[in-house]
């Protein structure tokens, strides 16, 4: 397996590098192809390759490139699903798979390896955290891969009898797995978002089902009772399924009585959890589900939890300046993220909203704006943030970059408000990640006394 094969990995970044490592060194033919020039800070990897037998091909996708030479076709995650190579590898029956799959596919099957993966719209690198903070706090081995910003494949050499591997799955790599099969798979949620790389909400919801396809009833699904469409797209599987919910007692994982419950075994408070809003009390609850398979104790867990404070850019407290709290939700670019967001709040909120324009339909606030006293509008939809705000007769204040709106919101905001950036957007108008504009945000905010 993936020994003396032909190999294109389309796209470089982290995950390319990695792979191609691990390819050339199980006496693969490797071919590197990106449409982009390497980054100055890339350069050193590049020549690292390139000494190792590596081959590259930047700045241009030659349609001759790809024939039925090649037995497989590696695909960077960002790579569109209708990239003209991926069309070409079907019809030529050449599999296309990613850097997940294809560690997957490498694991050694002697070694008692345990594996938990976790997808969903919201919640799975708070939920993917959790998880692994839970084990390491428990002192197991654990590694922390995936869409959290690890490639699987870095970790294969390293792993040892009896490891965990805690592994954040995105819909980019679920859409390309194939034998991939979890011993804990877990599904935080699911609700309409990607659609610009997923292309119909159908589709995205085929690609996270997935991500049980291929579990026996040995295996172990974790499920969101209180999501109907998670519970929907699961109809079916093989595996065992187990509970957790927000929304009354059940059997399983739940909350009631101002604590989270494992089958009826009081787990922790609430007031001893640093984390707040019923969406974290659910990323919890799925992340306790998943480690109570594997033995973890409470202790363990109100330890963590007692400390933990969030993921950056994921409801992020940042700082209190004269009583008022600034907290960068960055990662919300889509409606459903804001919507969690503002339900987290009770005092004054004055909100940043807006980024990228795609459309995206900010009536569905409307009921969860209760608490907001004034919108800040940015960003390339900032005039349909404003005619919203209006509509529902908010303060509203229309700035195209984030740092005069926030200026003007720093002078109108008194003792006891919450500064919430929130943007339901992305943010691809003036930054080229998400994480840009939440360290922008923090940036200005300590600079504010």
């Amino acid at each position: 397996m993936f020994e003396n094969k032909k190999i294109l990995i389309l796209g470089f970044a982290r995950s390319g590098y990695e792979a191609a490592k691990v390819l050339i060194s199980r006496n693969n033919q490797v071919l590197i192809n990106d449409l982009k020039e390497p980054k100055d800070s890339e350069i050193e990897k590049v020549e690292e390759l390139r000494s190792l037998g590596v081959e590259f091909l930047f700045g241009e996708h030659p349609e001759d490139l790809l024939d039925d030479s090649y037995q497989y076709l590696i695909k960077n995650p960002g790579v569109p699903i209708d990239h003209m190579y991926v069309l070409k590898a079907k019809e030529l029956s050449i599999p296309v798979i990613n850097e997940t799959e294809m560690s997957y596919q490498l694991l050694p099957k002697d070694k008692d390896v345990k594996l938990i993966a976790i997808t969903g719209t919201n919640g799975k690198t708070t939920t993917t955290t959790l998880i692994y903070k839970f084990l390491e706090a428990d002192s197991r081995r654990v590694h922390l891969v995936g869409n959290i910003g690890y490639p699987f494949c870095s970790f294969l050499n390293s792993i040892e009898e009896g490891d965990i591997i805690v592994d954040e799955v995105s819909c980019q790599q679920l859409e390309n797995f194939i034998e991939y099969s979890p011993d804990i798979a877990v599904l935080t949620n699911i609700s309409e978002a990607h659609l610009e790389f997923m292309k119909t909400y159908e589709h995205y919801k085929e690609v996270k089902a997935k991500l049980f396809k291929n579990q026996t009833k040995d295996q172990i699904a974790i499920l969101n009772m209180g999501n109907e469409e998670s519970l929907r797209i699961t109809k079916g599987i093989k595996s065992t399924v187990k509970y957790f919910t927000s929304q009354g007692e059940i059997n399983g994982c739940y909350l009631t009585d101002k604590s989270i419950y494992y089958y009826d075994e009081r787990v922790v408070d609430l007031k001893d959890i640093r984390l707040i809003g019923t969406h974290n009390y659910e990323n919890i609850m799925a992340a306790i589900m998943s480690v109570k398979e594997l033995g973890v104790s409470n202790e363990s867990i109100c330890k963590v939890l007692k400390e933990f404070s969030g993921v950056e850019h994921r409801l992020e407290f940042v700082k209190e300046v004269r009583g008022r709290k600034f907290y960068n939700d960055t990662e919300a670019t889509n409606i459903k993220c804001c919507q969690i967001a503002l339900s987290s709040f009770k005092d004054p909120v004055i909100l940043f909203l807006g980024g990228y324009e795609r459309g995206q339909n900010f009536e569905e606030l409307a009921e969860y704006m209760d608490s907001v006293k004034a919108i800040f509008a940015i960003g390339s939809c900032r005039e349909r943030v404003k005619e919203f705000g209006e509509k529902l007769k908010i303060p509203t204040y229309s700035h195209e970059f984030l740092k005069d709106a926030l200026k003007e919101a720093w002078t109108i905001s008194e003792d006891g408000d919450i500064l919430l950036l929130s943007p339901a957007s992305a943010s691809w108008d003036q930054y080229k990640q998400c994480e840009d504009r939440g360290d922008e945000f923090k940036k200005y905010v300590f600079e504010l006394e």
